[in-house]
């Protein structure tokens, strides 16, 4: 893959799509809740517990859910219809908010029960993020995808900007329990757009996959998806380090700006400011760079807002410091985003999310332990600047790991494969399978044909094969044999239709080099016990053979 930017041909606005268009701004009012809510439950912690590290863990309570449950709730998302694991999610953190305020009223919150509610909050969003952001590539074009993806942290960055200077306005006018009660309401709006919602969905033609082995497809993807681990790899690293600023934003009003909750909102209203202008300047910045050096750039910006942060003693100073941390903030995060959306495809791309958030959070939950921790020992601009020097060192990462370009990569399913014909009756649970494909290969191309079959291991073992092998014929040299396991027919089924465009290119380059009488020859085989009954067939017909013709009929 070529790391160049590609060219700027402006895609349709998302904005266009009605669907799209609601959800985005009901997401956008319950985005000003939920960070109400967040100021709310921060400067409340620092009025009942005096200790850094536990106003920290705030933002860890939240983050913390969100890699603990995003794979289930990535599985349940491809598995599920979205709209309804999404609405559930709402309605969930509904309750939990409405719980949240009665408690904050009756004064019964301690700072381990605030901590409770805040993740569980965390799990209704660990359980949303992944349905949400898979639905978005089925409400926009795909070329639209990173405007929406912009969008989507523009809406939320605009809520940033304005919604903790308002949070801490009602906290300073009327206590946390008022900010807490107006998030429980600002759902509302988003589970009224959702219960509406009926999306056109193609028929499902398999039956699902259990949970268990969703989860397992989905890190089976990824575990061999080299452009996705690069990602998932970048992104946590990323988190560690920029989880301080919003982590110790609360001590920075408190200690080093000497303000109260109305400054705290004004801090976070300015990193907001910068993340909304990040979202807004990202397309044209996206046409201009290649992912790794706007990424690295993001990384600056925010390395830069955190120094500026920790050694500023002014509003005036600290202020535009965030900003820049909010721009490199959701620069950074919007581009991970749009990478593993557009390197995975659809039947999946929940999961790949899902495990993106894991890596992304992960790290955000352990830098906001680890970095209160350095606050609480040695203090808040010590911890910044830290924070800082670990930032620049994410970003030299790239020198080894840069991200890929990927935005001309066809995921497409390839979609005119059928199921074979068999001699004998077999169901979807009859397996094991067994699969071999014979190739001939002339000694001057076997170098290629060699490093063309590494690839075909990766994307077999990918979309779900089990020992893969690839075997030399000691009789015939110019004989080689592909083999692969799956557990069952259905199994078989889903690796082939897991195919995408992309793949095609690496069979066509398999199946030049083949140089046999007529095509590779594809043996499905079923594995049986010598103690199991006969199938209804003699043996000989259990080796159902059948030339490989077409490359959309591959095995």
């Amino acid at each position: 893959m070529t790391d160049q930017p590609a060219a700027d041909t402006p895609p349709p606005s998302p904005l266009r799509q009605p669907i799209f268009r609601a959800v985005w701004i009901a997401s956008m009012a319950s985005n000003f809740g939920g960070l109400i809510q967040s100021v709310g439950a921060s400067w409340m912690m620092t009025t009942i517990a005096g200790s850094p590290q536990l106003v920290a863990l705030v933002q860890a309570s939240v983050t913390l859910p969100i890699m603990l449950l995003s794979l289930l709730a990535g599985a349940v998302a491809d598995s599920l219809d979205r709209r309804k694991v999404m609405l559930a999610a709402q309605l969930f953190m509904l309750v939990v908010s409405v719980a949240l305020t009665a408690c904050a009223w009756t004064g019964l919150l301690s700072p381990l029960l605030l901590l409770a509610f805040t993740f569980l909050i965390g799990c209704g969003t660990a359980f949303n993020g992944p349905a949400w952001q898979a639905s978005v590539g089925d409400m926009v074009p795909r070329a639209s995808l990173p405007s929406a993806v912009a969008l989507n942290s523009m809406g939320f960055n605009i809520a940033r900007s304005a919604g903790p200077a308002i949070g801490g306005a009602i906290v300073a006018a009327a206590g946390a329990a008022a900010a807490f009660a107006v998030n429980a309401v600002s759902y509302i709006g988003l589970i009224a757009v959702l219960a509406r919602w009926r999306p056109v969905r193609p028929p499902r033609l398999l039956p699902r996959e259990t949970i268990g082995v969703a989860m397992a497809a989905g890190v089976r993807y990824v575990a061999m998806s080299p452009e996705i681990r690069v990602v998932l790899m970048r992104a946590l690293l990323f988190g560690i380090a920029a989880s301080a600023v919003p982590a110790l934003m609360p001590l920075v009003a408190r200690t080093s700006v000497t303000g109260g909750p109305l400054t705290y909102g004004l801090l976070l209203g300015s990193f907001g400011i910068g993340a909304v202008a990040g979202a807004l300047s990202s397309g044209r910045l996206r046409a201009r760079l290649t992912t790794e050096w706007l990424v690295r750039a993001a990384a600056l910006a925010l390395a830069l807002g955190a120094a500026g942060a920790a050694l500023s003693r002014t509003l005036v100073l600290t202020a535009p410091a965030l900003m820049l941390a909010g721009a490199g903030w959701v620069l950074a995060l919007s581009t991970f985003n749009v990478t593993v959306q557009m390197a995975a495809p659809r039947w999946v791309v929940a999961r790949a999310l899902a495990l993106y958030q894991m890596a992304a959070f992960g790290g955000m939950a352990a830098g906001s332990w680890l970095f209160g921790a350095l606050a609480d020992d040695r203090g808040v601009t010590v911890a910044l600047l830290a924070a800082s020097a670990v930032q620049v060192a994410g970003a030299l990462v790239g020198l080894r790991l840069p991200l890929p370009q990927i935005s001309a990569l066809n995921l497409d399913p390839i979609g005119r494969w059928s199921e074979p014909e068999t001699a004998f009756p077999i169901n979807a649970r009859t397996g094991p399978v067994v699969v071999t494909i014979d190739y001939r290969i002339a000694p001057k191309d076997q170098v290629a044909f060699l490093h063309a079959m590494n690839e075909r291991g990766r994307i077999r073992r990918r979309d779900g094969a089990r020992h893969w092998t690839l075997l030399r014929d000691l009789a015939e040299p110019d004989k080689w044999i592909e083999r692969y396991h799956v557990a069952t027919w259905l199994d078989y089924i889903r690796h082939n239709q897991r195919r995408t465009q992309a793949d095609l290119a690496n069979w066509q380059a398999i199946r030049d080099l083949h140089r046999g009488d007529g095509p590779p020859q594809v043996h499905r085989m079923i594995e049986r016990q010598t103690d199991a009954p006969p199938m209804s067939a003699p043996p000989s017909l259990v080796d159902a053979k059948e030339p490989m013709t077409d490359p959309h009929r591959s095995a």
